[in-house]
């Protein structure tokens, strides 16, 4: 047995651990051998003694993020595998030498085995986010064992976690270049358009690299048409959906960064002009002023509703209201994009808000796409809970 602090469950409440579940819940601990600082390595055991796995530390419902289900040393070694392991599945996925996207996901927290973790990857510089206190003071391995996987290739690490560490936690989190120097800018490819993306003043670590995938079906959908592209960000489905031959496309966010960025990505991408216009606006109160059948494609990609459960019901309310406005104003024939990146929202509870919205709205639909995230955001079998992005793409008559 390790020297690591003990916490010992209650009776009968290993049951979702014995399932590979990686949280353990607060509400599960029966006792503790001392007291644990948050962030500390714990073994984590049966009622009776018995070893089930070994993780982080966390003050909060989720008391312990699980490293290993084995008795393994938590050291520069096992990082080094880790991350290695994540690569290789980018790797397998093609996306770690494609001339075309040079952006990608490389951890995806629990989709990883890497629970509380994200890094992603901008051309030659890897963009840290640690959503826990045990990852953060474990920065000095994972940068040594991106170093170790990447060699050559990788020329900085950026830490971007001030925004993403628990709001509980006791701990002061500076940005900063962890290794390496840039400028905390990159004008990156994904399949084959340009995007300047800023980890170090830009939303999550820049860019919403998760929305790839679904990006290139709206280019599939967008010729002829006339594209409304809401909560736009730095507008990725404005430059596919011109890419792909829109009539004309309107970029809406109620940031005025939000939009500069936009028009600078379609003057990356379309330096001699393009049938594009920009608002920086609340979504509902432009679609408020909206003529009916004015847009015959409309993309809803609003931020998380709903980050924890007790929001919940105002959350699908939300969705609710926003997808009925869209429904009301769409073209007949129209096509809608309609997103939740919420993870406390379930697909069916998604389905169900979107249900309600078409019946308020009046209007026939149906769906023609269900949509989730890409490849390099896994989802870990043993944790469902990490399907965040719900997407449908519905026919509006």
């Amino acid at each position: 047995m390790s020297n690591n602090k003990k916490i010992y469950l209650k009776k009968g409440k290993e049951e979702s651990l014995l399932r590979r579940h990686p949280w353990v819940f607060s509400g599960a601990i029966g006792r503790v051998s001392e007291q644990i600082e948050e962030g500390e390595i714990v073994d984590v055991l049966s009622h009776s003694g018995e070893f089930i796995a070994r993780g982080h530390s966390q003050v909060g419902s989720i008391a312990v993020r699980v490293l290993s289900f084995e008795q393994e040393e938590i050291d520069q070694q096992w990082w080094n595998s880790r991350i290695g392991s994540a690569l290789a599945v980018r790797q397998t996925l093609g996306l770690t030498d494609n001339p075309q996207t040079t952006c990608y996901r490389l951890v995806h927290g629990e989709g990883d085995n890497l629970p509380g973790l994200v890094i992603d990857i901008y051309g030659s510089t890897a963009v840290v986010q640690c959503h826990s206190v045990g990852m953060y003071l474990s920065l000095d391995s994972i940068v040594a064992a991106l170093r170790e996987n990447y060699g050559d290739s990788l020329g900085a690490i950026y830490n971007k976690s001030s925004q993403t560490m628990p709001y509980k936690a006791e701990i002061e989190v500076e940005d900063g270049y962890l290794w390496g120097s840039g400028e905390g800018e990159e004008v990156v490819l994904e399949g084959g358009h340009k995007f300047a993306v800023n980890w170090a003043k830009g939303q999550k670590t820049g860019f919403f690299i998760d929305q790839r995938a679904n990006r290139a079906l709206v280019a599939k959908y967008a010729k002829g048409r006339n594209l409304l592209n809401t909560f736009c960000y730095t507008g990725g489905f404005s430059i596919y959906a011109l890419a792909g031959g829109a009539k004309s496309v309107t970029s809406v966010d109620s940031s005025g960064l939000a939009v500069e960025l936009v028009e600078r990505n379609v003057a990356l991408n379309f330096p001699n002009g393009a049938p594009h216009r920009s608002a920086a606006m609340d979504t509902f109160d432009f679609l408020r002023t909206t003529e009916d059948g004015e847009y015959d494609l409309i993309i809803l990609d609003p931020p998380a509703f709903a980050k924890h459960h007790k929001v919940l019901g105002n959350a699908l309310q939300g969705y609710k209201r926003l997808n009925a406005r869209a429904m009301e104003k769409i073209a007949k024939g129209g096509i809608l994009f309609t997103f939740s990146c919420s993870q406390a929202v379930s697909k069916e509870q998604f389905r169900l808000a979107v249900f309600s919205a078409a019946a308020i709205a009046g209007r026939k639909v149906r769906i023609l796409h269900q949509l989730t995230q890409p490849t390099d955001h896994p989802i870990n079998i043993y944790h469902p809970e990490g399907e965040y992005l719900k997407g449908l793409v519905l026919y509006v008559e």
